[in-house]
């Protein structure tokens, strides 16, 4: 099959490789549609030469290994979870495979993933597509999970007031979860001003360009009060301290955003404000679900994340023009 894999150089370039075949438990999907995140520019640097990317993918079941968890069949159409538990654990018990100590991720450093025309996936973390769900749409319920799972940890519920620092695809999903739950304030700070200007079509109900103004005052003049919760979804050293000083007394903070390099805090400035710190990582098996059901309900529209789509060839270049900042949120590749 045709992939676009790490090159020498840590660009990526279209290459033969073998097709994957279901193994136990697997399924191997052809990928209809996957999502660039902003977390594969990082590792791009780390994993090894030829290693394919993407983790944020909807596909049509092809081939169905031994002994799979549910009934699947070749035509299915489906999205699943990147993670691969071991299944003989509590975690996996628990539906919680990212805390598996043998957990396998697709996409960012053991399993190949779908930035390839075929993915094999966990028949146990695999979901249908709702009728009327395109693959498009499904391959947005990776992010969206993420989303989910920061306003789950956060306790975020109606009459909030909600700060969300960074309004790249993983802050606008909070934004979007923020509003359907019924936060009364759900402001986004961002200082690339497309971006912080789509904010409104995902439920914002204000933003703030933080090279203008300080988060405080200028969240107070939006919203009348302090944030009750902020969000930081960027994953830069010195913006969990920001956070802090902009939380209201007993607030909390939840860190979503992915920082793998030093990050000091004052934690005094924690403590004297009593807050609550929370650090979800990735999602679980009902934030899936959950996010199948609200769009079968149409209770939330994804499909203003989606602002560019490619095709494999396409790729490589489309991967370097994302590492700036441009008026992209979520580019769509179409193997």
């Amino acid at each position: 099959m045709r992939a676009a894999v790490i090159a020498e150089d840590r660009t990526l370039e279209v290459a033969q490789v073998d097709d994957p075949a279901p193994g136990p438990g697997e399924l191997v999907l052809a990928v209809k549609g996957c999502g660039i995140c902003g977390s594969d520019l990082k590792v791009v640097n780390h994993l090894p030469i030829g290693y394919t990317l993407g983790h944020e993918f909807s596909g049509e079941v092809v081939a169905v290994g031994s002994d799979p968890v549910g009934n699947w069949k070749a035509g299915d159409a489906v999205c699943a979870l990147p993670l691969v538990g071991c299944g003989n654990c509590q975690y996996c018990w628990d539906t919680l495979p990212v805390h598996c100590p043998h957990m396998e991720m697709i996409g960012t450093g053991v399993r190949p993933g779908a930035y390839a025309e075929y993915v094999a996936v966990s028949s146990a973390q695999t979901f249908r597509l709702p009728e009327g769900c395109g693959y498009d749409v499904g391959a947005l319920v990776e992010p969206l999970a993420i989303g989910l799972h920061a306003v789950d940890t956060a306790d975020i519920a109606a009459g909030d007031n909600v700060l969300i620092v960074g309004a790249g695809p993983v802050g606008l999903a909070v934004a979007l979860w923020c509003h359907h739950v019924g936060a009364r304030s759900v402001v986004v700070s961002d200082p690339v001003a497309v971006r912080r200007e789509s904010a409104a079509q995902f439920g914002a109900t204000g933003i703030i360009d933080p090279g203008a103004e300080e988060l405080s005052p200028a969240f107070e003049r939006l919203a009348g009060a302090p944030p009750d919760v902020v969000v930081e979804a960027v994953g830069k050293p010195g913006i969990i301290q920001s956070c802090i000083e902009a939380a209201a007394h007993r607030g909390r903070v939840t860190v979503v955003g992915i920082c793998s390099g030093p990050d000091p805090i004052i934690p005094v400035f924690a403590s004297l404000k009593e807050l609550t710190m929370t650090f979800p990582v990735y999602y679980r098996h009902q934030d899936y679900a959950h996010t199948l059901a609200m769009i079968d309900q149409s209770r939330i529209d994804p499909a203003p994340f989606i602002t560019h789509t490619v095709d494999l060839d396409g790729l490589p270049e489309a991967f370097e023009a994302i590492k700036s900042p441009t008026d992209q949120c979520k580019v769509l590749i179409r193997p």
